[in-house]
């Protein structure tokens, strides 16, 4: 089954939940592909001899891998962490997250500044672009195991919203004025 993505409502209800528009209105992957999102179906009861994933690791220079399980069990802070992660921002570099088991929610801003929600189940595999806007949050199973990867030692440095002037936010931007032919807007 591929990656499910769609945009969402402009609800306040609880985060966790799908949020879908009615009608509901599905992303293809070849959108979120211009968006600068990549996508990979793997097997993740094989993440750890996965050829596939393996030739990810070396053509993209991952060379840094860790696993995190997010539960309430399992996280301290649970809630606040959560309320963190779910805060819109963006980093100076890629965001890398296999999913191997359980689910949760990125969510990201298109060219218009519309929200998308993307499922991530197990044997998904994203790549965030350097300066979109994004968030997370777990599903109502409020469990996600995740592979992160990173080029060289781990940074996770979120910049929240605004960060029209950041540079890694400007050439995204430009990216997509170039990808789409039109100005963009920096919102």
């Amino acid at each position: 089954m591929a990656l499910e993505a769609w945009f969402m409502d402009d609800s306040n209800e609880d985060q966790r939940l799908p949020h879908h528009r009615n009608p509901k209105e599905l992303v293809s992957l070849d959108y979120l592909a211009e968006l600068g999102v990549l996508y990979w179906k793997l097997n993740p009861e094989n993440y750890e001899n996965d050829p596939e994933l393996g030739k990810i690791r070396e053509e993209r220079g991952y060379d840094y891998m860790d696993l995190l399980d997010l539960c309430p069990e399992k996280v301290s802070n649970y809630e606040e962490k959560l309320k963190n992660f779910f805060t819109e921002h963006i980093h100076k570099d890629e965001e890398i997250r296999y999913c191997l088991a359980g689910s949760g929610y990125f969510d990201v801003r298109d060219k218009d500044d519309r929200w998308i929600r993307i499922w991530m189940q197990p044997g998904d595999l994203i790549i965030l672009p350097a300066g979109i806007y994004h968030r997370f949050t777990l599903d109502t199973s409020n469990y996600i195991k995740l592979m992160r990867l990173f080029v060289g030692e781990p940074v996770w440095t979120p910049y929240n919203r605004p960060q029209e002037e950041h540079p890694v936010r400007q050439k995204y931007i430009n990216g997509l004025t170039h990808k789409f032919g039109e100005t963009i807007k920096a919102h």
